[in-house]
């Protein structure tokens, strides 16, 4: 074993939790190291919205919107319910405004407001139409200079040739293409100009979303001096007399030990890529994540080695999300989320039976949850997403694209079914042709005057901001009578994991009898969530998992005041000093 050199701080994980912490640690003149086990930096979060849930946050405030912290903690005791934890959800809500205004005075982070993006349950008590959510700002990949090598990149399902998108309004605009002038000269724009970037940069040069979260908060942290070792996965936390003292790590088949003198922060992305994890602790067999491979429960392990306790009885043990596979040929598959494509008119999904089951345009985790009760005590936990040739060209599915992109080879490729009947879809589907049809039939009569009397479909605020804002009577309603008719088998995925490491409202790890682990933190999704196993509003992960990782810097950096200070008034040190000088 090779001794490492000696830091403040070091941090597990390059996810925004991770580089939160590490930026606020190092903004306060403490020496951190952030050790990532891929050779890119980023975690989910580089692949993520980059939205962040911000009740009162300062962004939403500059624009006048009203709401309160009252509210606020209000609507998280509903949602959480039995689990809900006031010490740690006062901490989030207090203290997430002024991480906000932290990172955007002394860093280069910058959140934009996002006011129309609704609770996804705003008629709960204390739930909002908009206003709690902040997204990063783009920003552009040449400010990382070098160190964008190691930048994860998006997802490539969700992208369009590598181009990323930022927000619903600009997804609008490529949805407007054909249909109007201004949409048609600002998808030129910017088709132009991300061919300009991929030809001399071999990649997108304007970093949205999760993307330019990443981005930032690594720029930050490199004009901090904070060091981002990649390639370098934790193996052991060192402890002595009780206290997490350091890590030790494997690089090129080498152990090394790095001390940590404040403090060890567990940020490694949860467990949605570990099978044993999965099996113990979600309800479905088949999962497909589209989290980073290397997300396989390191932290609820380095944990539990340290003492540390998990939580596992959640209502939820991960944030659910719909995905369909993409052939990629060669017998590889991308995981697709349905993030936006369920909310349009002309959209429904049904079961094994056939039949509607859920309101299509809830959040993902909802529609998750109810993917689950209807396929409960099946082998496979799956819906089918049905749209008709109308809304198909209109507004794509899944990650087949809308006109004037071709569809042959997703149906060539059996991502995409196409039945001239619903009889006939219901074939290729495997379901009952007849109730198929009724489904349809019973769904278009009210739908044709824009009403879902039984799910309600575009009846709440969410439902309608993903929907289409020009589409007449309501945004997610219409009928599917155009044939033919198209279908996307939906399996199970997650946008991560709640379950997690306990800790209390200062993120330090409890062990038996919740007493904190000595110098053991946790924060993002290795931490169990502060919701409690639900999912509230967008950006529910990111938001406490910058706030934490805020927290835990602030912390760190009085630790070590306090201990300088100490080690300043003893008499023996001066001596020692002065013997040394000598």
């Amino acid at each position: 074993m090779s001794p490492g050199a000696d830091f403040d701080v070091v941090v597990v994980g390059s996810g925004a939790g991770g580089l939160a912490t590490a930026v606020t640690a190092g903004k306060s003149g403490l020496n951190v190291l952030v050790l990532e086990k891929e050779p890119l930096f980023g975690g989910t979060t580089a692949r993520s919205g980059g939205v962040l849930w911000l009740p009162c946050n300062p962004k939403s405030r500059e624009i006048g919107i009203q709401d309160s912290l009252e509210e606020a903690r209000t609507y998280m005791q509903q949602e959480a319910g039995a689990q809900f934890d006031a010490a740690r959800v006062d901490a989030f809500l207090t203290n997430g405004p002024r991480m906000v205004e932290f990172f955007e005075r002394e860093t280069q982070v910058r959140f934009v407001a996002v006011p129309e993006f609704s609770d996804y349950h705003p008629g709960k008590p204390g739930g909002k139409p908009g206003g709690r959510s902040v997204v990063a700002a783009p920003y552009d990949a040449g400010l990382l200079g070098k160190e964008v090598k190691r930048l994860r990149p998006p997802l490539r399902e969700i992208t369009f040739v590598g181009m990323m998108f930022n927000a619903s309004q600009e997804v609008a605009h490529f949805f407007n293409a054909t249909r109007s002038l201004t949409s048609a000269l600002y998808v030129a724009r910017r088709l132009l100009q991300h061919a300009k970037e991929m030809l001399l940069h071999g990649r997108a040069q304007r970093l949205t979303n999760g993307n330019a979260l990443i981005a930032r908060l690594a720029r930050s942290a490199f004009d901090a001096g904070v060091e981002i070792r990649t390639g370098a996965p934790v193996t052991r936390l060192i402890v002595e007399s009780g206290q997490v003292r350091g890590v030790e790590i494997q690089r090129a088949g080498v152990t090394e030990s790095i001390r940590a003198r404040l403090g060890v922060i567990l940020a490694s992305g949860g467990f949605p890529q570990d099978p044993a994890l999965r099996k113990r602790l979600f309800p479905h067999a088949q999962h497909h994540s589209p989290a980073p491979e290397g997300n396989t429960g390191d932290g609820w392990r380095l944990a539990e080695s340290a003492g540390g306790q998990t939580v596992d009885a959640l209502p939820n043990a991960a944030a659910w999300i719909p995905v369909s596979l993409v052939p990629r040929g060669k017998g590889k598959f991308g995981v697709f989320p349905h993030l936006i494509d369920r909310y349009k008119p002309g959209v429904i999904a049904v079961d094994h039976r056939g039949q509607r089951f859920v309101n299509e345009a809830d959040s993902y985790h909802d529609v998750g949850q109810a993917m689950q009760r209807a396929c409960a005590g099946r082998s496979e936990t799956s819906a089918w997403l049905v749209a008709d040739h109308r809304a198909v060209r209109r507004y794509g599915l899944g990650y087949v694209k809308p006109f004037p992109l071709p569809l042959w080879h997703h149906l060539s490729s059996g991502y995409l079914l196409r039945g001239h009947t619903p009889e006939a879809l219901a074939q290729k589907m495997g379901v009952d042709p007849g109730a198929f049809a009724k489904t349809l039939a019973d769904f278009n009569g009210p739908a044709a005057h824009g009403r879902d009397p039984v799910f309600g479909k575009g009846t709440t605020a969410y439902n309608r901001y993903l929907g289409d804002q020009n589409h007449p009577v309501n945004a997610c309603v219409a009928p599917l009578d155009k044939g033919p008719y198209y279908a996307i088998k939906m399996l199970m995925g997650d946008l991560g994991t709640f379950a997690g490491i306990r800790t209390d409202e200062q993120s330090r790890v409890l062990g038996g009898s919740d007493v904190p682990v000595a110098g053991l933190y946790a924060v993002g999704n290795d931490a169990v969530s502060v919701m409690g196993g639900n999912y509230p509003g967008g950006g529910i992960t990111l938001g406490p998992a910058m706030t934490f990782g805020y927290l835990i810097g602030l912390q760190l950096a009085e630790r070590a005041r306090l201990a300088d200070a100490k080690v300043s008034s003893d008499p023996s040190v001066h001596i020692e000093r002065s013997l040394a000088s000598t």
